[in-house]
């Protein structure tokens, strides 16, 4: 121990300047995705948005399709779920379980415990940007790129010698999708433009010779799956401007006819009626002409500075180089297909700043969250509603939000939570009879929170409980007391406060346990899942801390203090294998895509290697019998659990099954379909073999893969209030910055000694256990990191 002080108060002065690593871009290279032909369906367009709009641009020459969504148009109307005289018949499922009488149990909840209507409504797409051109179906130099930096879709290509550009993008400063249309010869653009939706009885008309409004209404629709007619009637409206320069433009009902134009630039803004979850009393005309007003008078070079400009101050925090190979140099459709059968580094960079790409454009303040397909949508019918699915995917969206250094895309989520609370008071009262909130496994935009669709897998309480550990990790990353005390902790003493009358004693066991309720989405209804105890676990603890740093409600906190030790624990089964139920019944053979009980690794941290071998090794059998396979996002949990057990190995083999096979053209995720969890999953498991802080210490490469032996990354956080700059070669730290943003107390595992500078002076450190040391920080400082090996 005195020969590690020594070696740090030894090191010479300006060991500092060894070392500097500092914020600095990549390869430009490194952040575009790039293709030799045009999308010939969804799945293979480019997404481009501003956390409202969201749209899906292919590319095409002959045909150019922009599709594209705003958040709030949902089918369904303002709705509450709740099933009226649920709570009475708690008691009686209880008992039927308790006694083995499993279908007994679901019969009965389906009859009196469930949702009223018993589904969810469905995201909608909004309508079309077409655009026509006579004589462009076979080009040269055909090229299609999105530019991660600028988010900017592009598409360039040659006829008849004439270079034509498309540029693409959603502006958030503007609120509006602009389409900026060149040639390199004047008068060379003589082309159409429509507006198409997919929705009956939608009214196109020219307001002026500028301007075409699309409006509707979305009508009532018939749910095959329930039977019958299901209420709709969001009111919605897009406004499409031109400008041109040069040429004549013809608006007619069909659209805008333009003739030898120099230039031509399309701003589209569009909304619908909502306010709020219940409240539909919006004006969709009045909203897009306040957005045009807006605009008026700026001309594209403006529109796209001010884009530009907004979408690089969040991501240009971070940067990451992991090497080049010439597989870089190919199309990104040819990468994905052959990753992993020669090394590619580059794309797993480009593969995390496309995951955080994402959230910027799906998830920006005041708009919704980002739902099982971000903001992109083109079916009136999409899978799972494309709505919010909470017992894992809506979670995984934001796993990037803190670490990835994109706070404030957190910020939709959070709004959310306010809502749910709201809605999930009353399903408290009306399905159980207590106080607090709670959310079950789904959610839409009219924030249902009653168990929905099926009482073998919607009966699942700890929706609200999870995405509470949302609020406090953004605590735990900032240490911003006034959102703990404004913003996160009345939700999460909500959440608390029902459980606590919620946990049912085991009349077997004498544990306290969680049902009825369900192991998401495996086992039917049940009581006492493995996943439950440990979010309510975490819940509870999380609660206890915020209550002592803002020293309050001591009472609940010796109440959740008295309850913690009585929750039933982890047990390790007969396999060597982590439990998923209160009985010992998992099948080493079952390789169900989901694996919920391992949330006590993560995104938990109750489990680990270094503080719980026992429960950790129990993992990695249960991760051996569900197998490598899955859905996209099920591979990308996989990762994030892999990288928890310190296997940077394993986490990089699910890292290329997801790339590899789990991964659409466009770079999408998925599920199938499409979902987007899977991106952000996978990008979080990238961060995750590189940088954890989980157990409040900063752990530089915990999990790095023999695959990635070289690489710099900038910008990534970890909790305490640290920005972390670090290199590596040949699989070892050479060296990391550490920027302190609330001047805490910073805690490295350190395996071997380093030197500490701060401004070029050696910087006092101790040694709190064999593999931690810390050092003081101040605010707004930076520490430079060197290991001395």
């Amino acid at each position: 121990m005195r020969l590690r002080r020594f070696l740090f108060w030894t090191a010479p002065l300006f060991s500092f300047l060894l070392f500097t690593p500092s914020p600095a871009p990549a390869d430009p290279q490194d952040s575009i995705l790039w293709y030799d032909a045009p999308a010939s369906e969804w799945v293979e367009a480019l997404p481009v948005g501003n956390g409202r709009m969201g749209a899906m641009v292919y590319g095409g020459t002959a045909e150019e399709i922009i599709q594209f969504n705003e958040d709030t148009l949902w089918r369904g109307e303002p709705t509450d779920y709740t099933h009226d005289g649920a709570a009475k018949f708690l008691p009686q499922i209880r008992q039927l379980l308790f006694e083995g009488k499993q279908k007994e149990a679901e019969d009965l909840a389906m009859k009196e415990f469930m949702s009223v209507p018993l589904r969810q409504e469905a995201y909608q797409p909004f309508a079309d940007i077409r655009l026509d051109f006579p004589g462009h179906a076979e080009p040269s130099e055909y090229k299609r790129a999105l530019d991660l930096n600028t988010a900017i879709a592009s598409t360039r290509y040659v006829v008849d010698g004439v270079a034509f550009e498309r540029e693409t993008f959603i502006s958030a400063p503007d609120q509006a999708l602009i389409v900026h249309q060149a040639a390199s010869r004047k008068g060379a653009l003589t082309f159409k433009a429509r507006l198409v939706s997919p929705h009956p009885d939608v009214n196109v008309r020219a307001l002026d010779n500028q301007t075409l409004v699309l409006s509707g209404q979305l009508k009532p629709y018939e749910n095959k799956r329930l039977g019958g007619m299901r209420p709709s009637r969001m009111r919605f409206e897009a406004r499409l401007r031109i400008q041109a320069e040069g040429g004549t433009v013809r608006a007619t009902e069909e659209g805008f006819e333009i003739d030898k134009a120099d230039a031509v630039t399309f701003i589209l803004v569009a909304a619908t009626d909502f306010k709020r979850y219940d409240d539909l009393t919006g004006d969709p005309a009045a909203r897009c002409a306040a957005y045009l007003q807006a605009v008026a008078g700026k001309a594209f070079p403006a529109l796209r500075r001010a884009h530009i400009a907004d979408h690089q101050s969040l991501f240009n925090r971070v940067s990451i180089d992991l090497g080049r190979t010439d597989a870089a140099k190919r199309p990104t459709n040819v990468r994905i297909k052959t990753f992993g059968q020669q090394p590619d580094p580059s794309l797993v960079g480009l593969y995390l700043q496309y995951g955080r790409y994402l959230l910027i454009t799906s998830s920006r303040p005041g708009a919704q969250p980002a739902n099982l397909q971000g903001i992109w949508n083109d079916q009136i019918n999409p899978a799972w509603d494309s709505k919010y699915t909470v017992n894992i995917n809506t979670e995984m969206n934001y796993w990037i939000a803190e670490p990835a250094n994109l706070a404030e895309c957190h910020e939709p989520l959070f709004d959310m939570l306010d809502d749910v609370a709201e809605t999930g008071a009353k399903t408290a009262k009306v399905h159980y009879g207590l106080d607090g909130w709670v959310l079950h496994h789904n959610t839409d935009l009219w924030r249902g929170t009653a168990p929905i669709n099926h009482s073998n897998h919607g009966i699942w309480p700890t929706g609200g409980a999870w995405l509470c550990q949302h609020l406090w990790e953004r605590y735990r990353f900032s240490g911003d007391r006034d959102f703990l005390e404004s913003r996160a902790y009345p939700l999460m003493k909500g959440v608390a406060e029902f459980f606590v009358g919620y946990l049912v004693k085991d009349p077997r066991t004498g544990y306290l346990v969680s049902g009825p309720s369900n192991s998401p989405e495996l086992g039917g209804l049940v009581m006492g899942p493995t996943m439950d105890h440990q979010i309510i676990r975490a819940l509870f603890h999380s609660v206890i801390d915020a209550s002592r740093i803002l020293d309050r409600d001591a009472a609940l906190r010796e109440k959740l203090q008295t309850l913690l030790p009585q929750i039933a624990p982890n047990q390790v089964g007969q396999h060597g294998q982590l439990q998923e139920w209160m009985e010992d019944k998992d099948d080493p053979n079952n390789q169900h895509r989901h694996v919920s009980h391992l949330w006590g690794l993560h995104p938990g941290n109750e489990i680990g290697p270094r503080r719980t071998p026992t429960l950790a090794r129990a993992c990695a059998v249960t991760l051996a019998h569900r197998g490598d396979g899955g859905t996209g996002w099920s591979k990308a949990w996989k990762i994030n659990f892999w990288a928890r057990l310190l296997d940077g190995d394993h986490a990089y083999k699910m890292l290329v099954e997801q790339i590899a096979k789990n991964t659409l053209p466009n770079m999408f995720g998925t599920h199938p379909p499409f979902q987007i969890d899977g991106n952000f999953g996978g990008a979080n498991g990238v961060i995750e073999m590189l940088l954890q802080s989980q157990n409040d210490e900063i752990d530089f490469l915990p999990a790095l893969p023999q695959a990635l032996p070289r690489g710099r990354v900038a910008g990534l956080r970890a909790r305490g209030g640290f920005e972390v700059v670090m290199e590596w070669e040949a699989g070892q730290l050479q060296g990391a910055r550490i920027l302190s943003q609330r001047g805490e107390l910073c805690r490295i595992r350190a395996d071997h000694p380093y030197t500490v500078t701060c401004e070029g002076r050696p910087v006092e450190i101790s040694w709190s256990s064999e593999h931690q040391l810390t050092f003081p920080t101040q605010k707004g400082r930076a520490y430079h990191l060197k290991p001395q090996r």
